[in-house]
């Protein structure tokens, strides 16, 4: 059989897989078709749980010091603070700086990006599939145990695959630009004005970002067509401030375009990110969603590949994430409704406004844009954190005294056993897990003092290399058939 994988797309989804399958031990290599990253920057940051992502493999540090942004849902203010978990996301994190990073783990790991080479099409077979493609030297092709398509909103993979991408037409639009020698009031998660909405925000180094909505403007077809006097004109119609002076960087805009995709797995052919899903820009899920798109795929393809995969594991990428793009679409239509529509809908917002004061209603908002909602159906078990994702900077002490935390334990994107002091038969169950040595690894030590005080603290669990909790104790389940449901048969 064919072995390894073949990404295709550059973008932050496509290196992100690259990194997990390359941590799960298979040779993979990604295709890309520009010549060098564009250094254009749709996304400028991302969630809470793409942030908790980024750090569960020790990355979330190479971005240096970061800003984390309070949050909103359909411009209703959410005081995050207020709320027991931290749904804080990260603002002013440019595309291509995520870019920048994720190509420098990969070059650390031996990851191969070929760029230049435009894949033209491919045939599968039941031990594999050949991908071909025109590259520098000409036509060739690659041959690989899969393929996944991380190649954006207009997927080639997808295309070719047969796969169906319904969804709803565009009904409104909005312009961006990046601009320099402006001075801009800021207005980071936008405010609406008559005809519309505007946003500003620094972007990097002086570079301001602007973004409008203008209820008598719709993006054009043809993009070429767009020019920065357009969107100039219509800033000063709506902000009385004039920007025409300002040295542009770019120019761009979007729709409300909502797409997914019917499938996210055809037999060898896998997607992940804007090839599965594309919506209106709201709170930074884009990308963030794709992200733990790749982090969920990574380790079931790996395992796949390698042969000790359980069976049906490969599927549970589309049961588990498929949903979760379900509800990414639900909620950013939502909000395009609640924050661009016009006056007629200012008593939604004021209710909204009202009740986001709830505590359990703020909580459910935030959740849904944050990502720290998803909680995965992992199997028996009635442990109140079974399926949810474990927090990797929850502090721990091994059981040599050493201080660590769980981004410590899931760096390598292996499976995780830890086993405090108050697990019954803790013996036996790190016996139990030695049978998956090579899958999973067992640490012995207890939470740290403010984790131990948790009423609903586990006395011990299972973590998938993913972060989310595949069994904890104390529970009426046990945990060897979690380890053979995630981890296979020994």
């Amino acid at each position: 059989m064919a072995k390894g994988a073949i990404i295709v797309g550059a973008g932050p989804v496509g290196l992100m897989l690259a990194g997990e399958l390359k941590l799960g031990g298979v040779d993979v290599v990604v295709l890309e078709k520009l010549p060098a990253p564009s250094g254009e920057s749709r996304g400028v940051g991302f969630t809470r749980r793409a942030a908790e992502v980024f750090d569960q493999r020790g990355l979330l540090e190479r971005f240096g010091d970061v800003e984390w942004a309070q949050g909103h849902f359909g411009g209703v203010h959410i005081d995050f603070s207020k709320l027991d978990d931290n749904h804080f996301s990260v603002r002013g994190i440019p595309q291509f700086r995520t870019e920048e990073i994720l190509e420098g783990w990969l070059k650390e790991l031996g990851v191969e990006i070929r760029r230049e080479h435009e894949v033209l099409g491919f045939r599968e077979s039941e031990d594999g599939v050949v991908v071909e493609y025109e590259g520098p030297a000409g036509r060739g092709e690659e041959s690989a145990g899969y393929l996944v398509g991380c190649d954006g909103a207009r997927s080639i993979v997808r295309r070719l695959a047969g796969i169906d991408f319904p969804g709803w037409e565009p009904t409104r639009g909005m312009y961006m630009a990046d601009i320099v020698g402006a001075d801009v009031r800021q207005r980071p998660i936008g405010e609406r004005v008559p005809g519309g909405m505007v946003m500003a925000f620094n972007l990097e180094d002086g570079v301001h970002r602007i973004v409008i909505h203008n209820e008598s403007l719709r993006p054009p077809q043809d993009k070429s067509g767009l020019t920065f006097e357009t969107i100039a004109d219509a800033w000063q119609d709506m902000t009385g401030e004039r920007l025409h002076g300002a040295e542009v960087r770019w120019v761009s805009s979007f729709t409300d375009t909502t797409r997914q995709a019917a499938r996210y797995r055809k037999g060898r052919i896998l997607l992940a990110g804007d090839a599965t899903h594309i919506h209106m820009p709201a709170g930074a899920q884009g990308m963030s969603v794709g992200v733990q798109d790749a982090v969920n795929l990574g380790w079931k393809l790996a395992a796949t590949i390698n042969g000790w995969a359980p069976e049906g594991l490969l599927d549970t990428f589309h049961s588990e994430r498929h949903p979760v793009g379900e509800l990414l679409m639900r909620n950013t239509r939502a909000q395009t409704k609640l924050y661009l529509s016009g006056e007629e809908m200012e008593p939604l917002r004021a209710v909204m406004q009202e009740l986001v004061q709830d505590a359990a209603v703020a909580r459910h908002l935030a959740g849904q844009v944050s990502g720290l909602d998803v909680r995965y159906d992992v199997g028996p078990g009635s442990h109140p954190r079974l399926g949810l994702r474990l927090r990797p900077d929850t502090p721990l002490k091994l059981t040599d005294g050493s201080p660590a935390t769980v981004r410590d334990l899931l760096k390598p994107a292996r499976g995780v056993l830890f086993v405090t002091p108050a697990a019954a038969d803790s013996d036996a169950l790190r016996a139990t897990a030695a049978r998956w040595g090579d899958r999973v690894d067992t640490v012995t030590g207890d939470w740290a003092q403010g984790e131990q005080a948790a009423p609903d603290a586990p006395h011990a669990l299972l973590v998938r290399p993913d972060g989310h909790i595949a069994w904890a104790a104390p529970d009426e389940a046990g945990p060897q058939e979690a380890l053979e449901r995630w981890f296979g048969a020994v």
